[in-house]
This record gives structure tokens, C-alpha cells and sequence, in this order.
């Protein structure tokens, strides 16, 4: 009998495999689907395995590191059976409910708007929605159908940006992509500073190496962290100048000339400040309110270093 489900994990090698500890308990017959652990250092090359040495109708792509709701396979089967149009369908990243300190905190910051924009449903999104695109899903919770995996393949070129590649591939392939925050699985956030601003730099580095600027231009909210670093750059050789008062006439500096270059980082601190309130409120965690100030603007740097990175890394590779 072949399963209905092949649940494939892809692993590092130094890694455990958490995720097997919710599988055991999930609410469905446990001869219908199957789990497929592959170890290796390249994530796309193991789910590319994964799914060729599968035979499930419905592969489901899960990472190691998450816990699954009891309930996943009973909705993603009821998922697909109203909706039979649905080729590919991916599910809600939620923070574990025993994350504590950063890592929670950081939670609400990619979860949020401001935080995250349209990649927040990640994280937060409330509604179905059956036209979804990249921004919505990733490889940590994402669910196909057999003949997708015949035509699509994950880029091994690509980490981490091997699943936003594959949606747009499939999509321009003709499968049909939905959106459904009923699939829940929580999956860990970085625990420190330098953990969220690693996975975070190298979301936006894989970015340009992943599509041409043109591409990019039709969703332009990917370029405005690189935009805001470059304008924080231009603020602190302005602050150089201003505290140095090396450069002839800078004591004549027109205010008006200083307010208009200052404005938009007050803005920015005005917002943060705004979107931190809401935030924590809206997760009823006031200890929030002092810290997510300060990860919003670690998220939006280091996505628009990464991005500048990559950028550079395709001008030296055309070279």
C-alpha cells in the first residue's frame, strides 16, 4: 500500500532530528504516510532526495528543528480535498509557545508588519489565501503534490533562498500555490543577536543571486533595507562632519539642510517606537516594548547588507 504522505526532512549531518517527536504523536493513521530524513549540507540537494526516493501522492517538506501540531495531516488533507485546484499550499511558522527571552521576542518583531512587511504572514497571516506567492511560504512548512516535484526541483545552488526560487519556478510553471495559516508547525527563532542577524543577511544576500534587479523592482519593498543602510551611512558621515567641524563652513550649515537629512531617521524611530507599542500589545507582552525598538532595525540592516553583498558578489562574478 502507498502512503498518502512522504514527509521529508532535510538534516545537517552535526544535527539531531526534533521534529520526529511531534510526528509520533500526530492524530493520523501512521501507515499513511512515511518520513524521509535526509542528511547532507546542501538543504535543496536533500530535499530533492527526499523526494525522489519518496511515494506519497502529497509530499510534505518540514524542517528539522520544528514541532508539528497534532492536527497537521487531517488539515492538509482536508485542505486538498476542497480545494482539488491547489497544487502546492504552505503553512504558518509560529514561535514554540516555551521560547523564552530574544528568541521570543524576535518572534513578534518577524511577525509584525513594520518587522517583516509582506513576509510577515510567515510568521502572523490569518486568512486562507489561494493565489499565494513567495513572500508567504517557506521550505519549513510546504506541502506538494507529487506532479510538482517532476517539474520543480530546488535549487542546490541557492541557501537560503532555494524555497522562494521554487515557488516562483512552480508558479511560472503553471501549478497553482495557496496560502493556509490552519498548517501550523513552530519552529525556533534564533536565540541571540548575532544568530538573527546571520539568518537574516543571508536572506537578503541570496536575493540578487536569485533573480535579476528587474525582477526585484516588481516587488520593491525588498530594496528599502538596502536603501535605509545606505541612508544610515550617509547619517553617520554626516554626524563625522558635523562633530569633527573639519570641512569649511559646516558651522553655517543650513538647519533646514539638517532637518530634512535627520527627518526620515526620526520617522523611522517615531514608527519603531509605534509598531513596538502595538506588538507587544497585540502579544500581550509589555517586556517587548523595551527590546522589539531595537530588532526591528537589526532585521531591516541586515537583510539590506545581505542584499548589498549580493549584489556586489554578482558584479565580481561578471567580471
Amino acid at each position: 500500500m502507498v502512503e498518502k504522505f512522504s514527509l521529508v526532512i532535510p538534516v545537517a549531518p552535526e544535527r539531531g532530528v526534533e521534529i520526529l517527536n511531534s510526528i509520533k504523536e500526530l492524530d493520523y493513521p501512521k501507515s499513511n504516510f512515511k518520513v524521509i530524513v535526509v542528511k547532507g549540507k546542501n538543504p535543496s540537494e536533500n530535499r530533492n532526495k527526499g523526494a525522489d526516493n519518496s511515494s506519497g501522492e502529497i509530499i510534505v517538506f518540514l524542517d528539522d528543528d520544528a514541532v508539528l501540531d497534532r492536527s497537521y495531516l487531517k488539515k492538509v488533507e482536508k485542505f486538498f480535498n476542497e480545494h482539488k485546484e491547489i497544487d502546492i499550499v504552505g503553512g504558518i511558522q509560529l514561535t514554540p509557545l516555551n521560547e523564552k527571552g530574544f528568541a521570543k521576542i524576535s518572534g513578534y518583531a518577524l511577525g509584525s508588519m513594520f518587522g517583516a512587511w509582506k513576509v510577515a504572514n510567515r510568521y502572523s497571516g490569518k486568512k486562507i489565501i489561494l493565489n499565494a506567492d513567495e513572500t508567504m511560504i517557506t521550505s519549513a512548512n510546504l506541502i506538494c503534490k507529487r506532479k510538482v516535484l517532476e517539474k520543480v526541483k530546488f535549487d542546490p545552488g541557492l541557501f537560503p533562498g532555494e524555497d522562494p526560487k521554487f515557488i516562483s519556478d512552480a508558479k511560472k510553471a503553471g501549478f497553482k500555490v495557496a496560502y493556509n495559516p490552519d498548517l501550523i508547525i513552530y519552529h525556533r527563532r534564533r536565540p541571540d543577536i548575532k544568530g538573527l542577524f546571520k539568518q537574516i543577511f543571508n536572506y537578503g544576500r541570496v536575493r540578487p543571486l536569485k533573480e535579476k534587479l528587474s525582477e526585484t523592482l516588481k516587488m520593491p519593498f525588498f530594496l528599502i533595507p538596502s536603501l535605509f543602510l545606505v541612508y544610515l551611512i550617509i547619517i553617520f558621515i554626516t554626524l563625522l562632519i558635523l562633530i569633527t567641524e573639519k570641512l569649511i563652513g559646516i558651522k553655517n550649515l543650513n538647519l533646514g539642510i539638517l532637518l530634512l537629512i535627520f527627518f526620515p531617521l526620526i520617522l523611522y524611530i517615531l514608527l519603531a517606537l509605534s509598531f513596538a507599542l502595538y506588538d507587544s500589545i497585540k502579544n500581550k507582552d509589555y517586556k517587548a516594548l523595551l527590546f522589539l525598538p531595537f530588532i526591528y532595525p537589526i532585521i531591516h540592516i541586515s537583510y539590506g547588507a545581505g542584499f548589498i553583498d549580493g549584489i556586489i558578489h554578482n558584479l565580481l562574478k561578471a567580471k
